[in-house]
């Protein structure tokens, strides 16, 4: 099975059907990683459809394959591309690098002057968003919506987002501007975890014990975490 084994498209009003599969795989998702992310309803996601504001994909037999959508905060000042979700039985198929494409082009195209942002634990989110350009930042840059971060209140390490102000926590924050355009780090960044993924968990132990021991995450700086780990592995 391989990538030209699917369909990535522009969800339309009738995939609708799909809303509730899509829901109930995202929270089983969310259980098995034990982390938590915004929960969503079948009728949430079938509106995000018949907006023109996700992206879906399907087997060529026809079987739902995977999705993701498109969210708005701080009045279309910045965008998320939220809910990425594979069907288990069509995962390692690169399907998730597809979407994760598919879903920021389309976010390109509505949103041209939006920062794109999203909070990850993942090394295969990492390195995607590493490739489209996507930076790591301290959480004072993302958007201060109150709505956005509520969605953090599912997950295990919310009493720690809390702890630290919500300045930090164990996601790293990833974010791309448009306007800056400065993007030679991240793709470094994406070049030597896809050459060593070890590296990952070696950036994941430091930005755990900044998180865990740091009084105030912002001075340590996640910027100068990031500029440091891509200079240690030349």
């Amino acid at each position: 099975m391989n990538i030209n084994d699917f369909i990535v498209q522009v969800a339309l009003p009738e995939h609708r059907v799909f809303a509730e599969e899509i829901c109930d795989e995202m929270a089983e998702s969310a259980k098995a990683r034990g982390t938590g992310i915004a929960k969503r309803s079948p009728e949430y996601v079938a509106g995000k459809m018949a907006d023109g504001k996700s992206v879906i994909a399907f087997h060529k037999d026809g079987s739902w394959a995977g999705f993701c959508y498109i969210e708005t905060w701080s009045h279309g000042q910045f965008v998320a591309n939220s809910g990425l979700i594979v069907s288990p039985k069509y995962r390692k198929a690169g399907l998730a690098n597809a979407i994760k494409h598919k879903i920021f082009e389309l976010s390109r195209q509505k949103y041209p002057k939006a920062k794109i942002f999203g909070l990850t634990t993942g090394l295969a989110v990492m390195k995607i968003n590493s490739d489209l350009g996507y930076e790591p930042v301290t959480y004072s840059e993302l958007t201060q919506d109150e709505e956005f971060w509520k969605g953090c209140q599912s997950c295990v390490n919310f009493e720690i987002l809390k702890m630290k102000e919500r300045k930090n926590c164990m996601c790293t924050a990833m974010l791309y501007d448009p306007v800056e355009q400065k993007h030679d780090a991240a793709k470094k960044f994406a070049d030597e975890l896809n050459k060593n993924p070890t590296l990952y968990e070696r950036f994941m132990s430091i930005k755990q014990k900044l998180v865990l021991k740091s009084k105030d995450p912002n001075k340590k700086g996640l910027k100068s975490l990031f500029l440091l780990f891509t200079v240690l592995f030349k």
